[in-house]
């Protein structure tokens, strides 16, 4: 291709079916597929993963009630597939499968935390920052930002509640390629407006995403070879901090070991990074502390690594927020520019030396991991960084020498089991 920027906003042809029907066992599952009436000109799906993949949206319109044995989700419970011309405010360049995937997997986090006013800030599929406030939505995403500036750079920000005039300046002065929300202040979408390609989705499910705790979906995964795997889609167990099991192991020399109790704001955080967990591509680990992400380490082979690669962002993350407040630049362009001059050495070295000193804001966190801890050395590298409390499902033949690196901390570390692996992939 002679330009290459020509691929990205080249529309390939797409030639699926107006409806698509799934049968098992006698019942049937109908989905019709969407396009949209925008500017005169019907529309479906910009384009698959990548522009040179032509792909097609489907809304669930007639299913069981149940499947497997598990209560299905049906069509009332559309949100992201559901997606009319009416709700999409702002069309920029109107959506891709990425783009629904991510304001999807946004859903699905948020629809464990409902209590509160909530963001989470999404890139390929994987949240990176999430947070809550009772202060409000603007706060929230403030936080949510804060986990990944660099990471947000481009995303999905998708809220619980309606999104207000001071979160859309916020956004305003950034580059994010979609908002969704359940509703908009008066005001908030003109402001969105000012940047002409962000996409601007008015879905109110996403104020009613409680309804979705009822049932579960039938999650489809295809094979290269164009096989199938049906399976019931991930249900989080842990709603309250009572859901949390006690941290109780039995060591090879029949010595029986229990972890500390976790206080009640380290419930409440660890719940909070669990549900956030829902979300994150396996292997996978959350620090969080005071109802916002601080690091997420995704999609590593070793859970060691990923407590490591989250600690490793971590630093690089909250380093480029001190460099961003106090030079308005990147910390890669400060250390470009210490490279070259003196001047921007120190204050390199500076800014470095402080995430050292405050542990990249990682002391007195909780940690969330999506599968059990198959040797302490994961749970030894977050002690390092101060982290209080930590849930992982248990299960492990080693949970005992597991809890006693928690026990050998000072301070002591909690732990709690959540009795379900979160693997997602």
């Amino acid at each position: 291709m002679s330009d290459l920027k020509a691929m990205y906003s080249t529309v390939h042809e797409e030639d699926f079916p107006e409806n698509l029907i799934i049968e098992l066992g006698g019942e049937k599952l109908v989905y019709e597929k969407r396009t949209w009436n925008l500017n005169g000109e019907k529309k479906g799906l910009r384009y698959g993963e990548n522009p040179d993949q032509p792909a097609a949206l489907y809304a669930l319109r007639k299913s069981p009630p149940s499947c497997g044995g598990f209560a299905l989700r049906g069509p009332e419970d559309g949100v992201v597939s559901t997606l009319t011309e009416g709700q999409m405010i702002q069309a920029g360049k109107h959506p891709g499968k990425t783009n629904l995937a991510d304001v999807d997997n946004g859903a699905n986090i948020l629809q464990y935390l409902t209590e509160r006013p909530a963001v989470v800030i999404l890139k390929h599929n994987n949240p990176c920052g999430a947070a809550w406030s009772d202060e409000g939505i603007a706060q929230a995403l403030a936080r949510a930002v804060r986990c990944d500036r660099i990471a947000a750079f481009g995303g999905a920000v998708v809220a619980n509640r309606a999104f207000s005039r001071e979160a859309a300046r916020l956004v305003a002065k950034s580059y994010f390629e979609v908002v969704a929300a359940p509703a908009f202040e008066e005001g908030a979408a003109d402001i969105l407006k000012s940047r002409k390609n962000l996409r601007i989705m008015e879905l109110p499910g996403l104020g009613r995403l409680e309804e979705w705790r009822r049932s579960a979906f039938l999650d489809v995964k295809t094979l290269a070879d164009g096989g199938l795997v049906l399976q019931k889609s991930f249900v989080n167990r842990i709603v309250a901090d009572a859901d949390f099991l006690p941290a109780r192991a039995t060591t090879a020399e029949g010595l029986a070991v229990a972890a500390r109790r976790p206080s009640k704001s380290e419930f409440e955080d660890l719940r909070f990074a669990w549900a956030v967990e829902a979300g994150v591509t396996s292997n996978s680990v959350i620090f969080a502390r005071d109802g916002a992400t601080l690091a997420i380490g995704t999609g590593e082979q070793d859970r060691v690594g990923c407590v490591e690669l989250a600690v490793h962002k971590a630093y690089t993350k909250y380093a480029d927020a001190l460099a961003f407040d106090e030079y308005a630049l990147s910390l890669y362009e400060l250390k470009e520019k210490a490279a070259r001059e003196e001047e921007f050495r120190e204050k390199l070295a500076d800014v470095e030396a402080r995430a050292r000193a405050a542990h990249a804001n990682l002391a007195k966190s909780v940690l969330v991991s999506d599968g059990f801890f198959p040797f302490r050395d994961g749970v030894d590298v977050a002690i390092r960084e101060g982290v209080a409390a930590i849930a992982q499902p248990g299960g492990s033949l080693r949970d005992a020498e597991v809890i006693l690196a928690c026990n050998e901390a000072r301070p002591q570390v909690a732990m709690v089991f959540t009795g379900q692996r979160s693997f997602r992939h």
